[in-house]
């Protein structure tokens, strides 16, 4: 018997004054680039990040200290691969760096 998912819409609310609206619930990016454990595979991480971005986070938590650009390049190539058309890349905290994906 095939699992049937059900969708659950990830709220969303604004970030800074610009307009800027994101996933409430966001996607942390350390663990891909091997901060804490060995990083995973270029497309593994582009895999995982693209498996969050279709259930509808599109706030990404990425910085310089997980790995110089990293995983901004991970999130890069997804939306070169996916046809993303808009990406949002906001500095929160020197040196970190969130992204956010657009359909």
């Amino acid at each position: 018997m095939a699992e049937q998912q059900q969708g659950v819409e990830i709220p969303r609310v604004k970030l800074g004054t610009q307009g800027l609206r994101v996933s409430k619930l966001g996607f942390g990016c350390v663990l891909l680039t091997g901060f804490y454990n060995e990083p995973v595979p270029e497309d593994v991480g582009i895999s995982i990040i693209k498996h969050t971005f279709d259930r509808g986070i599109t706030f990404f938590d990425t910085s310089d200290i997980y790995g110089p650009k990293t995983n901004e390049i991970l999130i890069g190539e997804l939306k070169y691969q996916q046809g993303i058309k808009k990406l949002q890349i906001t500095e929160c905290d020197s040196p970190g760096i969130g992204a956010t994906l657009s359909p």
